[in-house]
């Protein structure tokens, strides 16, 4: 009797995720709109009321946040370089990404992390830079405090991290919020993570005051990494991702696997497993790999054998100008020559027209 129910409780969790409605984040969308707050938050599709609500009283906060969509687009497709799916961007689609984020896979997981930190990441930045009405430095790191190296004073612009996650918060989970199913639950988990690692890389930047650079008197404040080290640490969360499956009463998740650690809050979690990503599929929004440019010496994902999914590839020789015979003139400049290079370029072969149309 326990087996079957045991069955229902393991499929549920993929039920629940297939009969989610179309989903997309289109406030990503918010980098291609321009114009007037009143235009750019009336334009902007699927955008729910809490989120209309917050644009229209914050316009500033939304050019802040629509300036660090590119930002962390850019180091999405950075991290996914070498590997088929690129985080290649549709600039027609509300959704940016296309239907490959419909899928509750791995990669859904680092985009809507990577997409959050840098909604913190942005609105903290302007904060500190004076472009926001509703704050400003970090108004709690004031007075003397102490640290390893003795005691300090507070000062400069220390980054208002607080505010940024407290903002980001509220935004970008707010259509999330109002959905009870599986994939709303996976994106708020992985909200989270994006908003954490930020903070996880807030540093103390000194400066020191005395005779000589004696640093007898510190004067400290806290500022964000660059958004790059947020993006390493997210594409190791990412290739650690765990599969998970919602839990008997809907709250939460369990691991799929039994042998797998239980998620923190840390870690990214995903629901279905990825496609191949191999040929174009546009029910799963796959783009394919066919005329990628492929790694002929390398062993990685960027390897042609991987990148082309054994379908090989094709070799093409063109030239480049690159700069050559530096010298060296006193003082102080480098003169180059410039001279043309030849090199071959290698791109993976389309699949045969039986295959193109073969589901991943």
């Amino acid at each position: 009797m326990n087996a079957p129910l045991g069955g229902i409780w393991l499929w549920l969790p993929l039920l629940l995720t297939w009969l989610t409605p179309e989903v997309s984040s289109s406030w990503w969308y918010m980098r291609a709109t321009g114009g007037s707050s009143r235009v750019m938050c009336d334009n902007v599709p699927g955008l729910v009321s809490r989120q209309r609500q917050l644009c229209h009283r914050h316009p500033d906060v939304m050019r802040a946040i629509g300036l660090g969509v590119a930002e962390w687009t850019a180091e999405c497709q950075h991290q996914f370089r070498q590997h088929r799916w690129n985080c290649n961007t549709l600039d027609r689609d509300h959704g940016l990404f296309g239907r490959v984020l419909l899928r509750s896979s791995r990669e859904s997981a680092f985009v809507y992390a990577v997409s959050s930190a840098g909604v913190v990441f942005a609105i903290t930045r302007a904060c500190s830079q004076g472009e926001l009405k509703s704050c400003s430095c970090d108004p709690k790191k004031k007075g003397t405090a102490k640290d390893s190296k003795g005691n300090f004073d507070w000062g400069g612009c220390s980054d208002n991290i607080d505010y940024g996650i407290k903002f980001a918060r509220a935004f970008v989970d707010a259509k999330e919020r109002k959905g009870k199913d599986a994939r709303a639950l996976m994106n708020l988990h992985n909200n989270r993570a994006g908003r954490k690692a930020v903070k996880r890389f807030l540093k103390q930047e000194c400066k020191c005051h005395g005779v000589s650079g004696s640093c007898t008197l510190r004067t400290c404040w806290l500022a964000m990494a660059d958004f790059r080290k947020t993006g390493d640490y997210l594409w190791r969360k990412y290739n650690g991702a765990i599969q998970v499956v919602m839990n008997q009463d809907g709250t939460g998740f369990t691991v799929a696997n039994k042998r797998f650690k239980k998620p923190t809050k840390n870690d990214l979690v995903y629901f279905e497993n990825s496609p191949d990503y191999c040929i174009r599929d546009r029910d799963a929004g796959s783009p394919g790999t066919a005329g990628r440019v492929c790694n002929l010496t390398s062993r990685g994902m960027d390897s042609c054998e991987v990148m082309c999914c054994g379908r090989g590839y094709d070799t093409s020789r063109v030239t480049r100008m690159t700069k050559c015979e530096c010298k060296f003139h006193w003082c102080c400049a480098v003169r180059c020559q410039d001279c043309l290079e030849a090199l071959d370029v290698h791109t993976c072969k389309a699949p045969k027209s039986a295959d193109w149309a073969a589901p991943t």
